[in-house]
């Protein structure tokens, strides 16, 4: 039986390391139930903000709620969380039904409980065939599995998943992906997920929120972020955007909006070079640098490309209608 789904309220909240603001007076409400994934380069401060909701750092200032309880002084065991930590922390001299079981023993539950529970719990992730191995004899996704069923054995309200694919091949990462939003939607509790790649938070995310520097730029849902970046950083740390400057205001442009040797249904233009050509199947990526100096990415489809090629070192003029423009904050 699973825990009551809660949501997670940040107010405020700071961490200060020495004199640097790690995380610096944060504001965030992550409804219960949903998928919300931190994103941001590194030092941007998802990681303290995820450690913080779990009770692994304590906030310099501000409060932090889960289920509308100030949890802000309560140590990790009391709030209702379970962490997923990137490296896994499985127990090697424990076997696979052991490690999922863990957890309970030291709560004093019996051998035989804890046992069956971690043999519905390892069924769940479709592991159960491979109770008795040992995590050594695990592949990398089977690892993650192992530690997702490890954290979701103690019925947390929430899970905290602190960059819990980084670990694995582009194969395994989709997969996983497809695992954990599985397993999101069946046991609809609230998944909080730092991650530092932007294509695992659009296919994951129902909430974005873009951290730079300690702060959030943004929040929204993968499209609402995607499609109206809020600042010049958001649109180039998305990436799939070109960015300029038009008089006064910065302006965002989805790169496969834009065209090549526009028609004049397409007035706006930039006039650059093909610094390279890349083949990714259903779409072919140009990289253009402006005459300003700038790089930029034009993403055609692949009929659109075969029927007007450019090579390496092409000169040509890239264009866009101004409706697909977005004018950026700052």
């Amino acid at each position: 039986m699973t825990a009551e789904t809660k949501g997670v309220e940040l107010v405020a909240v700071s961490k200060l390391f020495g004199l640097m603001a790690a995380v610096d007076g944060i504001d965030l409400a992550i409804p219960a139930g949903s998928y919300c994934c931190l994103i941001g380069p590194s030092g941007c401060g998802k990681t303290s903000t995820l450690r913080m909701i779990a009770g692994h750092e304590t906030p310099t200032a501000g409060d932090i709620l889960i289920g509308g309880l100030n949890v802000t002084a309560l140590p990790p065991s009391r709030r209702g969380t379970a962490m997923m930590f990137q490296s896994y922390a499985l127990f090697p001299h424990l076997s696979c039904l052991d490690n999922v079981a863990f957890s309970l023993k030291m709560r004093g539950i019996g051998k035989a409980e804890r046992r069956a529970q971690a043999r519905a719990m390892l069924e769940r992730v479709q592991l159960a065939d491979l109770a008795e191995r040992r995590p050594a004899q695990l592949s990398g996704g089977q690892q993650q599995r192992i530690a997702l069923a490890r954290a979701l054995i103690t019925n947390p309200s929430v899970l905290l998943l602190d960059e819990p694919l980084s670990a694995l091949d582009p194969f395994l990462r989709g997969q996983m992906r497809e695992e954990l939003k599985r397993l999101q939607r069946e046991i609809g509790i609230t998944f909080i997920h730092v991650t530092h790649a932007q294509d695992e938070a659009m296919a994951l995310a129902d909430l974005v929120v873009v951290m730079e520097r300690g702060r959030i730029l943004q929040t929204g849902s993968p499209r609402e972020v995607f499609e109206r970046p809020a600042t010049t950083f958001v649109a180039r740390f998305l990436g799939g955007h070109v960015v300029l400057q038009d008089g006064a205001n910065r302006i965002a442009i989805r790169s496969d909006r834009m065209r090549l040797m526009p028609p004049a249904n397409l007035p706006r233009r930039l006039p650059g070079r093909i610094t390279a050509v890349e083949y990714h199947g259903p779409f072919v990526r140009l990289a253009l640098r402006d005459d300003d100096g700038a790089a930029h990415s034009v993403l055609l489809s692949e009929a659109e490309f075969h029927a007007h090629p450019v090579a390496l070192g092409d000169r040509v003029v890239a264009g866009f209608a101004p409706e697909d423009a977005h004018i950026l904050a700052n």
